[in-house]
């Protein structure tokens, strides 16, 4: 049985960072993309960051330049490193075994002064 346990998300002020974690167990981690989704009140679920088995890495538009995706093999974890957060960065933050319907809880991120 896949599951993703994520954590890191909370509240933080414009322009602050936080690093969302997402480990992974009951799946071959190493071979596999996985992949960062957020939903905002209102909005569909969309793609934010991807990495790929090798490493090579996507990134959404909205994101690129202030997010970085990274995974840890050994520890069967992906991360996302969030950086001069924007009030519309605030959503559900997912973690997803890409392509798959194995989802985790989701952590809320929340961008407020």
């Amino acid at each position: 049985q896949v599951q993703l346990v994520e954590s890191g998300g909370g509240l933080v002020q414009p322009g602050g960072s936080l690093r969302l974690s997402c480990a992974a167990s009951g799946t071959n981690f190493n071979v596999y993309t996985w992949a960062w989704y957020r939903q905002a009140p209102g909005k569909q679920r969309e793609l934010v960051a991807s990495i790929f088995k090798f490493g090579n890495t996507n990134y959404a538009d909205s994101v690129k330049g202030r997010f970085t995706i990274s995974k840890d093999n050994a520890k069967n974890t992906v991360y996302l490193q969030m950086d001069s957060l924007k009030p519309e960065d605030t959503a559900v933050y997912y973690c997803n075994r890409y392509g798959s319907n194995f989802w985790g809880q989701g952590t809320q991120v929340t961008v407020s002064s």
